[in-house]
């Protein structure tokens, strides 16, 4: 014989009250300690940020107030240092040689860059292998590359070397003549930086819908249309961040004139960096290398904001 169990009784109203508060009670409890756990792991890096990070900035905007000798009792000067900057031929020179670099640099790179991206279609052959070999130079050691180049460079290297057997003729002096040493610079840190923005363009490329192209191409639209009229905008978003990205780095060069030149012949190539570093760690005056330093970070302010300004215009962030 087989006995039914009865049937549990529903709990009353207020037992059922009381269960359902225990239940959220613990529910709010699990999660509070999970949300616990979220600032203890971002800690570590928070403190580093702040120690390493901000506490320097702060710092080296204090010290920019002050004649600060490495060895000596620091003075305040106000903005004497800036003053002092703004009336140095030798800083405004040093200014005009970062702008030329930049003026010089950045379309070159967003050109061959580009040009490379939209050679290295689905059609080309091995265009992986040819994205590795573009990329390794911007993943080199920076240092490594100038030495490379020095050597390339200099008088009987394998430029001069090469043009001599070939025609006769030597090569100019790259790096002692203050007319070639900037471009010489401009030239090697252009094969050393294309690599990372022909990577980024190249993957906006092969993001562009395909029904697009096909269909302008059904309407005869020729390969250099599609591309100026249609890829191009569609890979703006890209060209912007390249652009900002480069635009950045570039005023920030220090490794290719310092290795290659020691901003020379004079001060031909010496740029607001490697000004910096000179008044810093050869001068010992870091009052005016801090001062130097946000005065570059106010230069870099400006272009970047502008450049956010005028991207509306040029900028399609719809499809």
């Amino acid at each position: 014989m087989t006995l039914l169990k009865p049937a549990k009784a529903p709990l009353p109203e207020a037992a059922a009250a009381t269960v359902s508060g225990k239940a959220k009670a613990e529910t709010d409890a699990q999660l509070g300690r999970r949300t616990m756990w979220g600032p203890a792991f971002a800690l570590p890096h928070g403190l580093g940020l702040a120690i390493f990070t901000l506490l320097p900035i702060v710092v080296s905007l204090v010290i920019s107030f002050f004649r600060w000798p490495l060895l000596g009792t620091p003075s305040f000067l106000a903005l004497g240092n800036y003053e002092k900057l703004f009336s140095d031929p030798i800083f405004g020179q040093v200014v005009g040689n970062t702008v030329l670099f930049v003026v010089l640099y950045v379309p070159l790179n967003l050109v061959v860059s580009l040009g490379l991206a939209a050679w290295l279609t689905p059609r080309i052959k091995g265009r992986h292998i040819f994205r590795v070999i573009f990329f390794i130079p911007s993943i080199t050691p920076v240092v490594a590359n100038v030495v490379v180049w020095r050597m390339l460079y200099q008088p009987g290297g394998f430029i001069d070397g090469t043009l001599q057997s070939a025609t006769g003729i030597s090569a100019p002096n790259f790096l002692g003549d203050e007319h070639w040493a900037m471009m010489a610079i401009v030239v090697m840190s252009v094969w050393q930086g294309f690599g990372y923005n022909m990577l980024v363009f190249s993957a906006a490329l092969d993001a562009v819908p395909e029904n697009l192209t096909e269909a302008a191409a059904i309407d005869g639209a020729n390969a250099w249309t599609i591309f100026w009229r249609i890829k191009l905008k569609l890979i703006s978003p890209s060209i912007f961040f390249g652009t900002m990205m480069t635009l950045i780095t570039s005023f920030q060069v220090f490794a290719q004139p310092f290795i290659l030149t020691k901003g020379g012949p004079g001060s031909a190539t010496s740029t607001i960096v490697l000004y910096i570093y000179n008044q810093g760690f050869q001068f010992h005056q870091l009052g005016l290398a801090s001062a130097a330093a946000w005065i570059l970070f106010v230069i870099i302010l400006g272009v970047t904001a502008v450049q956010f300004l005028g991207q509306r215009k040029w900028v399609h962030y719809d499809a």
